[in-house]
Parts: C-alpha cells; sequence; structure tokens
C-alpha cells in the first residue's frame, strides 16, 4: 500500500472555505449524534521555549473517517525565528487495516477548519442580521474567521479590528482590503473597546492570559466567538460575561481545562451547569441555539479532532482526483 504526501501548499490549493464548512458541520452534527471517537487532545508543554505540543486522534464511525493531528503552539515563532505560531502534521487512517492513507500539511487545514468552525457557530448562535464584526487579534485566526462569516452572511457592514501592534494591525487591513474590500469596509481600532462596543459579533483570537474584553462593553444580542485561549490559563472575557450569557463549547472536555471557561471555573466563578450545550448537540437538533434577539451567546472554541479528520478526508479526495502529491511506501 502507498501513502500519499501532501505539502502545505498543495493542501491550499485543494481547500475552499464553503467546502470546509459543510464538512465541519457535519463533524459537529456527527459528535453530537455519539457518533464519533475523540479522546481529548493530549498536552506536552516546552516551558522554556513558551510553546507546546498537542496530539488529536479521532475516528468518526459512521463516515468512516480517522486521522491524528499533531499540532504545535509557539507564540513567540515568528519573531524568533520566522515560523508560523501554529503547525501541524495531519495522518489520515484507513480504519479497515490502519494503514497511512496520506500524511499531509496540518497548518491550513487547522486554519481553514477553526474558521469553519467559527461560522458554523454564528449560522445557529448568532442573530440572522449581524452587520457588525468586532476582531480582538489581527493573525491567522482573524484572516479566516472572517472568511468564515462571509461565507455565512455574504456581506457586512463593517469589520473593526484590534491588535497588540498598529503594525500587525495595519498589516491586516491592508490586506483584507485587498481582498474583501467590495463585502465589507475595515475600521482599525485602538483599543480592544473601540473593536467591541458596538459589535454584533465579537471574534477573539488572542493569546492573553487575563481578560481584555469588558463587560461594560457588551450589549443584548451579541455573539461571541472564542477562539484564543485554546490551552490552560488562557482566557479573553472579562468572567462575568460569561456568567451572563448562553454558552456553548465545542467540547466539555477539552474546554474545560483549555478553553474560554478554564479559568473561571477553575476559580469556582462557574460551574458545569453554567454551560448550555456542546455545539455538536445544538447542530443535532438536541439543544437549542439563539433563541431570542437579546440572547448574549458565546462559542467557546478549543478545536476539535473531528474537524481535522474530515478536512484532511476533502483534501486527500480532492488530491487523488486532481492528481496532486506523491505515492510513497511507507508500510511493508
Amino acid at each position: 500500500m502507498k501513502t500519499l504526501l501532501l505539502t502545505e501548499k498543495e493542501v491550499q490549493q485543494l481547500l475552499s472555505m464553503d467546502d470546509v464548512i459543510g464538512v465541519v458541520e457535519l463533524a459537529f452534527r456527527e459528535k453530537g449524534l455519539n457518533r464519533a471517537q475523540m479522546p481529548a487532545k493530549i498536552y506536552v508543554f516546552y516551558n522554556k521555549y513558551g510553546g507546546d505540543l498537542r496530539v488529536m486522534p479521532s475516528y468518526l464511525e459512521e463516515l468512516d473517517v480517522s486521522a491524528v493531528k499533531v499540532v504545535n503552539v509557539h507564540p513567540n515563532n515568528r519573531v524568533k525565528y520566522s515560523l508560523p505560531t501554529v503547525m501541524a502534521t495531519i495522518i489520515l487512517i484507513d480504519p479497515k487495516n490502519g494503514a497511512p492513507l496520506a500524511i499531509m500539511g496540518g497548518t491550513q487545514i487547522t486554519a481553514m477548519r477553526t474558521g469553519a468552525a467559527g461560522s458554523v457557530a454564528a449560522k445557529y448562535l448568532a442573530r440572522k442580521d449581524c452587520e457588525v464584526v468586532g476582531l480582538v487579534g489581527a493573525g491567522t485566526q482573524a484572516r479566516t474567521q472572517l472568511m468564515g462569516l462571509l461565507s455565512l452572511y455574504g456581506r457586512l457592514k463593517e469589520v473593526r479590528v484590534w491588535s497588540r501592534t498598529k503594525e500587525t494591525r495595519d498589516s491586516y487591513i491592508a490586506e483584507m482590503r485587498q481582498t474583501y474590500g467590495d463585502l465589507t469596509a475595515f475600521f482599525p481600532a485602538d483599543n480592544v473597546k473601540g473593536a467591541v462596543e458596538g459589535a454584533d459579533i465579537v471574534v477573539t483570537t488572542t493569546p492573553s492570559r487575563e481578560p481584555i474584553v469588558s463587560r461594560d462593553w457588551i450589549a443584548p444580542g451579541m455573539h461571541f466567538n472564542c477562539i484564543g485561549a485554546d490551552a490552560p490559563g488562557k482566557e479573553e472575557l472579562d468572567p462575568s460575561i460569561l456568567t451572563s450569557a448562553k454558552i456553548v463549547v465545542d467540547d466539555w472536555e477539552q474546554a474545560s481545562h483549555s478553553g474560554e471557561i478554564n479559568v473561571p471555573l477553575a476559580g469556582g466563578m462557574m460551574s458545569k451547569r453554567d454551560v448550555w450545550a456542546e455545539m455538536g448537540e445544538v447542530v443535532a437538533g438536541k439543544r437549542l441555539g439563539r433563541t431570542s434577539q437579546d440572547e448574549i451567546t458565546i462559542f467557546v472554541s478549543t478545536g476539535l479532532a473531528v474537524q481535522d479528520a474530515v478536512t484532511a478526508n476533502l483534501a486527500y479526495k480532492r488530491a487523488s482526483e486532481k492528481g496532486l502529491g506523491r505515492l510513497i511506501e511507507i508500510c511493508l
């Protein structure tokens, strides 16, 4: 048996956001219907380097799709090594015999499936008439989260952008104006408040370890996609926002120790009873999403292995159709 090797550049040619949203929504549903095996991600911490490594296996039983992703998060990579903060490799497995169908770059897949998850969350939790998006952070996830929201809404009235550095913010806005300038207007925000206050949807994508979004800026009807808190100790929202909102997590076990809710949970400021549902339960129709215009809704994203598996499977199928990649014989 031969294994298909796909580079990051090849993977980038194979995926569209609309298609990734479709398979990610399907993965949520399969998880919500208890038709997926997905142990919580395993962490190895490189404390002296300020980074970590995560291993994420999964198997979607009805779809017969299985994969393992190895992914790092090193926030200082760009400055120190000119490398991405997040890098990943995915092995797509043949469930019937355990052989590797494909080994592929997973960095683009990670970015795309996370942006797609934000789009699915907004579909079920945000208001249908959303026009203003506030982006807290202007890195890779700000790009794919916006891509996902534009796929969902088609057009937006305005996108407000804040980043820790003016250079990052200005670079992001220049790039996005060139790409999406006909679909929305972009405005720089000098502080977090300027991005958040008055927005319909707020997307937080920073590695902050203390709250940077204040309860005072929040209005009824807002929706939050919380992406940045993806490891123990990270948080971006004032905990009082969480205690007054409908919270939907992508996975309870992962979110409780590494998502936006992990610090308030550890500090006793909230409990599992304060979490409304997992996203898969909402997509599968087991729990309701948004039920009123005035609800404050929060999606806590930690990233699911099942999302990686279905997206990698999509890339594999497209590559096989187009003749991309190269076959090597790993197994004897």
